[in-house]
């Protein structure tokens, strides 16, 4: 059902029905211009092109799949039956792609036709002799395996799913559950690309404002770092999901107006909370779906973003608790700039500012690879880059979450040495609530430990090969910087201050201010003090105990958990004695020590990390701080609370807390205090439930501080071998 009962999308009512002012038209129009003339449309022949090529594909699969039927022994009137179809997904789906941009489509065929035999074989076989296609490039052992080629100059990536059918009618529909009878795991992931596309584009109030909305959250995402979803941040078909949510929220606004709203509900929005479109369901198969409470790896998501059809999952698996801080920054910039838009003090170009990577650190990781040619190059890209995010999580792990690594999200390549590719890793200290001495971690063996992993590829090549070494940020390479000129560092530094903000104010008990209350916007670096450092603050009080601060932090929760051991420590969900984002206590079972770093504990790649947290603060820093407000009185509660329909809830009775729409009536505490400039007349009642999320872990969001790093590099001759 794409719509309730109640006549609205989505779990709960919607936030506003106001519709745009002449005001928001206007800006809707300036973000139309600023999308086409940054090139995100194709022209009416590219697209004509685009017809023709998937016209051409689906003739192939057919002529393939009845070629496929003669071998397999079926008879030749069975033979002139047999057919497969063609479905696209994605961005070429949703209608928001750009010139250039490869086309998602998935194959669907019989249950005769199996995927590795005649798929990546009869198939592949019949590709490879067309002159149409280069580039051809079978994935058969990726989670979703994939066939990925070029025809007629068009990118193409191929999904394939048999089905039990004995023949494929030409009016099959995906969206039916039924479809996924008797078929394999991997037939499941491929037809959900679909399913879900098309769910999504059911559940939206306004496929065109939906449109424009996610075509330009796409780009903001490329242009400020964040968008790839193999390193740790969000992907496709996440952006897809937040802004479906924001449009079911805001049933009748503008893009601009969706945009902001975008911006200002998820820079506050309680994660590990899950977004979701529409209820979790169960289902007739017994599909697993995603469900903390009873499946454990589902409470380590750090930013559950479910998808709509079943089986319901989380898109967004990969991110980190290091990738989810660094999103944060960014949904906050977005939100003090639309403000300043609002108010004429800034542009649309303000927000497409591109992310200063290479300024904000001053220790970076550089891992480089390289191989003997192209096809190999190509290869141990993919697999090194799919890597990545497992050396991020090595480093939270076995450090207790106190290093955190920032992983840019693309390779660069230098032109005085081919066969070459780079990637580069920030790495930054979270600072506890209390000032500590000099503290050193031995990163060594996380890196070696990384390194065997990488070159453990099953499908690993002479030549092929892995290095990784700390940069410090005035020995970055040239040739990551635009035209290979590395800024100077007056610029650099005129243009933190120029994007200077003063964030909320600690008082020195050390309360926060409005969350809400800015005076300008900024990029994440806006707080750094000079040494590159960042400040932040816990709103708990520093003489409450553990017991206490759990309590505060857990309270109304009475979910029932076990102590285990996560590869994300202090992220346990539900526990009443679960900490917060930034943890007091850790209810999980903390590693002892780091992996060792040679047979006897010596290191053996001059990998070593010394962290001082004694440094002074600078003076004049304001606080960057992303965490909820404390509990406030109980006449400052919003008075106005969803009313969610409660007809389709969670299975068995049971209320999945962050997924049933019954949470999202708890409205979060807000004070309203500094905020009438952010809110229009018309909405002034509805407005503050755009922080009302659903609530899985009452835990304020993670205030990261980050500590300039000392990293010594130190050669060791190898140990003896033992006689």
């Amino acid at each position: 059902m794409a719509k309730s009962n109640a006549g609205y999308l989505g779990v709960s009512e919607p936030i506003s029905l106001s519709g745009p002012t002449e005001k928001d038209l206007i800006q809707t129009a300036e973000v139309e211009k600023f999308l086409a003339d940054a090139g995100l449309y194709e022209s009416q022949d590219q697209a004509v092109s685009r017809e023709e090529v998937l016209g051409k594909l689906d003739q192939t699969v057919k002529t393939w799949i009845k070629k496929a039927t003669r071998v397999s022994g079926y008879g030749e009137q069975f033979v002139q039956e047999a057919n497969a179809k063609i479905f696209t997904f994605g961005s070429y789906r949703l209608g928001v792609h750009g010139p250039g941009a490869d086309i998602d489509t998935l194959c669907v065929g019989p249950r005769h036709a199996t995927r590795n035999d005649y798929f990546f074989r009869c198939l592949h076989d019949m590709l490879a002799e067309m002159p149409e296609v280069s580039e051809l490039h079978p994935v058969p052992d990726a989670h979703v395996p994939v066939l990925g080629f070029k025809l007629c100059g068009v990118s193409i990536d191929l999904l394939y799913a048999n089905l039990a059918h004995v023949v494929i009618p030409d009016d099959l529909d995906l969206s039916q559950d039924s479809i996924l009878h008797n078929v394999d795991e991997q037939a499941v992931r491929s037809l959900n690309g679909c399913r879900v596309t098309d769910q999504i584009l059911r559940l939206v109030p306004n496929i065109p404002s939906f449109r424009t909305t996610l075509r330009f959250m796409r780009y903001w995402g490329k242009r400020r770092g964040v968008y790839s979803n193999v390193i740790g941040f969000l992907g496709g078909i996440n952006w897809a999901i937040l802004v479906a949510r924001i449009c079911q929220l805001y049933p009748n606004a503008s893009p601009s107006m969706l945009i902001s709203r975008f911006f200002r509900v998820f820079s506050q929005w309680k994660w590990p909370n899950p977004v979701i479109l529409c209820h979790i369901e169960e289902g007739p198969l017994g599909l697993p779906v995603w469900d903390p409470r009873r499946n454990f790896r589902d409470r380590g998501h750090q930013m559950p973003i479910i998808t709509p059809a079943y089986p319901c999952m989380n898109s967004s698996y990969n991110v980190s608790s290091s990738t989810k801080y660094v999103m944060i920054q960014e949904f906050t910039r977005g939100f003090e700039i639309c403000q300043a838009i609002d108010e004429n003090r800034a542009t649309w170009d303000d927000l497409f500012e591109p992310y200063p990577f290479f300024e904000l650190y001053r220790n970076y990781l550089e891992i480089g690879i390289t191989a003997r040619n192209e096809d190999d190059l190509r290869n141990w890209k993919g697999w090194v880059e799919s890597r990545l995010r497992q050396l991020v999580l090595k480093f939270e792990r076995y450090t207790h979450e106190m290093l955190l690594a920032h992983p840019h999200p693309r390779d660069f390549s230098d032109g005085s040495r081919p066969l070459h590719s780079f990637y580069f890793m920030g790495l930054w200290r979270k600072q506890t609530a209390q000032p500590q001495e000099a503290e050193q971690f031995d990163i060594r063996g996380i890196v070696n430990e990384f390194k065997i992993s990488v070159l453990a590829y099953v499908h690993r090549r002479e030549g092929m090969d892995i290095e990784v070494s700390h940069v410090k940020r005035k020995d970055i390479p040239l040739f990551v910087f635009p035209g290979g000129v590395r800024p100077p560092r007056s610029s650099r530094t005129a243009g933190r201050n120029s994007r200077a903000v003063s964030r909320n104010d600690v008082t020195p008990d050390r309360q926060v201010g409005n969350p809400l209350e800015t005076e300008s916007w900024s990029d994440p670096q806006s707080a750094q003090d000079r040494s590159g450092g960042y400040q932040s603050t816990s709103l708990l009080p520093s003489n409450l105990s553990s017991r206490e601060t759990q309590n505060n932090l857990n309270g109304h929760l009475n979910l029932h958990t076990e102590t285990v051991e996560h590869e994300h420590p202090g992220r346990f969900l539900g526990s009443p004695s679960a900490p917060g984002d930034n943890a007091v206590v850790d209810v999980v079972t903390q590693p002892n020590s780091m992996p060792s770093t040679s047979s006897n504990g010596g290191p053996i790649n001059g990998l070593d990390i010394c962290f001082n947290s004694s440094q002074k603060e600078s003076e004049g820093i304001h606080v960057n701080n992303l965490v909820s407000s404390p509990p406030a009185p109980v006449d400052e509660l919003v008075s106005y609370q969803a009313k969610p329909d409660n007809k389709h809830g969670p299975p068995h009775g049971s209320s999945l807390e962050g997924c049933s729409e019954r949470i999202l009536g708890q409205t979060c505490n807000l004070s309203s205090h500094g905020n009438n400039h952010l809110k229009r007349k018309a909405e002034d009642e509805l407005e503050p439930l755009e922080l009302a999320c659903p609530s899985v872990r009452a835990a304020p969001a993670s205030t990261v501080q980050r500590k300039p790093l000392r990293l010594r590099l130190s050669t060791l001759p190898q140990p003896k071998q033992a006689e």
